[in-house]
């Protein structure tokens, strides 16, 4: 399928600059357009029908929750990922009840977005096959498969890290333990362990793939 489409929104230049580049390294996504105003965010919406909004809250003539809640109620179900300084609770709390597909803190580093924009293409491309999705393109839809990811984890193993290597693996379809390392950025050791616990839990299934010399690649793929 085509590029996952992204509007960027953010007053401040500079952070808008640096969100895009992030965006455009970032493979399967493209940066639509940016905006820099409330207003603007919601005319673009209109007219450039993104897939997703990199939406910061603090804008010069009305929030980013206003922006949320006036597409919604526009009937406008784009994908919103909220981007902000602001840590409130209420403004958590507005962002998760207005449909935001995630809601991440400023400063944040390129692979905390990256595992974020990753998980909601993976969502994205879920439904985009068929009219009847099976219960797995299902569960991505909605955060991961059942039980979550990062729920019953062996010790050693945290909820993000698992939550990140889900995600990977969804998008990706198909995975070796070095190659979600290297996606995730841990040790191929650790990526093994995450990636093992899901078959062992049933969330993931592997094969051997046969080369040349050597032992078999064990490849990890989503679903049991």
């Amino acid at each position: 399928m085509s590029d996952v489409a992204v509007l960027v929104v953010d007053d401040d230049f500079m952070v808008a600059r640096i969100h895009t580049q992030f965006v455009e390294r970032t493979p399967g996504f493209r940066v639509a357009g940016v905006a820099s105003t409330g207003q603007a965010a919601i005319d673009d919406v209109a007219r450039l029908r993104p897939d997703l909004v990199l939406l910061d809250v603090h804008l010069p003539d009305m929030t980013g929750i206003d922006v949320l809640r006036r597409l919604r109620a526009a009937g406008d179900d784009v994908g919103v990922l909220v981007v902000t300084a602001a840590r409130e609770a209420d403004t958590v709390r507005a962002a998760a009840s207005g449909g935001a597909v995630h809601y991440l803190v400023k400063p944040f580093d390129y692979e905390d977005l990256r595992v974020r924009l990753e998980s909601f293409r993976a969502a994205h491309l879920a439904l985009s096959g068929s009219s009847a999705p099976a219960q797995q393109d299902i569960d991505a839809v909605f955060g991961s498969t059942a039980p979550a990811a990062s729920t019953s984890l062996p010790k050693g193993l945290s909820p993000q890290t698992a939550d990140a290597v889900a995600a990977a693996l969804r998008a990706a379809g198909e995975l070796s333990a070095a190659e979600c390392a290297d996606t995730v950025g841990i040790s191929r050791v650790s990526a093994r362990r995450y990636l093992e616990h899901f078959v062992a839990r049933g969330s993931a299934a592997v094969r051997l793939q046969y080369g040349g010399a050597g032992r078999p690649e064990r490849r990890y793929r989503s679903g049991g």
